[in-house]
């Protein structure tokens, strides 16, 4: 519904697990099997083969977390001949895998482009303010601690699931449902797509609850969604995560400056990045 481009809340403190956590998942998106193949024009059925394997190996797959086994049978990342063709082989796994681990290394995947650019765009503007409230290490471990609960939350509604659950937007939904609680009034500038991006300037418990009630009616079937591809369960819960955890920090949480300034306005402390 908006594209959040840009807030007018500038932090007091260079935001360094937040630049670390973007660095982070693009070179893994970058590394990731079948990416790297797409880059240099390589495709075809052994790169999808691979990428079923790293899938099983590093997503989250929700009967592996909830009853702590793993299948006998799991792609092996080879080509075979089958009955109708060739296709991706599978067979018993060749490596142990922790299901509990696996939630931490499935925050740093990401399906394409879209996936990866749109997750960090939300860190990229949310995430600062919340890293400068909380402090470096605290940021850090609340971080993992939404991703945890999100992927938790959609496994337990999943449990029979054998598909792999990737992606970083659990976490960021947790980062999002602080900001909500701890700048409700800060200023966001959005694009809205009415026949043209028409930018606005927000309240952030407009642009964060408007996105929070959307995850929430997509998550229940409602709307015209991709549902079946996208894990909105896990934002709303990663979302829940993060109000809950930051609350306690609310109290003497003092209001944002309000810069005046051009469209994106000016900010108060030119030294601040944000």
């Amino acid at each position: 519904m908006v594209i959040p481009v840009h807030d007018v809340n500038p932090a007091r403190r260079t935001p360094w697990v937040t630049y670390a956590l973007l660095v982070a998942n693009i070179l893994v998106f970058v590394f990731t099997p079948g990416v790297a193949g797409s880059l240099t024009g390589e495709s075809g059925l052994a790169q999808l083969c691979h990428l079923q394997e790293f899938l099983g190996r590093y997503a989250v797959v929700p009967r592996e977390l909830i009853h702590h086994r793993m299948p006998g049978l799991v792609p092996t990342g080879d080509v075979g001949l089958g009955p109708r063709g060739p296709g991706c082989v599978v067979g018993p796994p060749g490596y142990d895998k922790s299901p509990e681990l696996s939630v931490l290394t499935a925050m740093f995947l990401h399906g394409g482009w879209l996936h990866l650019l749109g997750n960090m765009l939300f860190l990229w503007i949310f995430g600062n303010n919340i890293e400068d409230r909380m402090g470096h290490l605290r940021f850090a471990l609340f971080y993992a601690v939404c991703g945890y609960a999100a992927s938790y939350g959609f496994a337990f509604l999943n449990d029979g699931s054998s598909q792999p659950l990737i992606g970083a937007s659990g976490a960021i939904a947790g980062v999002l449902g602080a900001y909500l609680v701890l700048y409700p009034r800060a200023r966001v500038w959005v694009l809205v797509p009415f026949l043209i991006f028409l930018p606005l300037r927000l309240p952030a418990w407009i642009v964060l609850g408007l996105w929070f009630v959307l995850q929430a009616v997509y998550s229940s079937g409602g709307g015209v969604s991709g549902a079946g591809t996208v894990a909105y369960a896990a934002h709303v819960v990663g979302f829940l995560a993060g109000m809950l955890t930051a609350w306690p920090l609310r109290p003497g949480t003092p209001p944002p400056p309000e810069p005046r300034g051009l469209l994106f306005g000016r900010r108060a402390r030119p030294r601040h990045p944000w």
